[in-house]
């Protein structure tokens, strides 16, 4: 019994894992693509932020294992509001990595409540379709 739920635990993390690389493929493609398929603006800005939050949620989901999906989603749009708030932040050194595409991407460059509600919305879809969930 106990080696099946280990199996389980380690086949749930495996589809978490794999889901962080569809998420991350996703998101790059909608940000590299998006515009020249004449995706609207919303859908590209918004769509990528929603996207960068339920990559939050998996990563956090994969570093959290075994507990709750709700738990896992708080701690993640609180990962991700963080984040955001962070963007209120300056310096010389902080700017010029913002100005870079791992910066632009890992930080953004511009707060906006805008890609909290994004970042909350990825996170409760992708937490609603967690491979972990019983």
């Amino acid at each position: 019994m106990e080696g099946s739920m280990r199996e389980a635990h380690s086949r749930a993390q495996l589809l978490r894992l794999g889901a962080v690389l569809v998420v991350i493929a996703a998101g790059l493609a909608l940000r590299r693509f998006g515009y020249a398929v004449d995706l609207p603006f919303v859908v590209v800005k918004y769509g990528g932020s929603a996207l960068w939050g339920a990559m939050v949620y998996l990563l956090v989901a994969l570093v959290l294992g075994k507990s709750p999906r709700a738990v896992i989603a708080v701690m993640a749009l609180f990962m991700a509001i963080a984040v955001e708030f962070f963007r209120l932040y300056h310096t010389p050194w902080l700017d010029a990595f913002r100005l870079t595409t791992a910066g632009a991407l890992l930080l953004g460059r511009i707060f906006s409540l805008w890609n909290i509600v994004a970042y909350a919305i990825g996170i409760a879809v992708v937490c609603a379709f967690d491979p972990a969930r019983r």
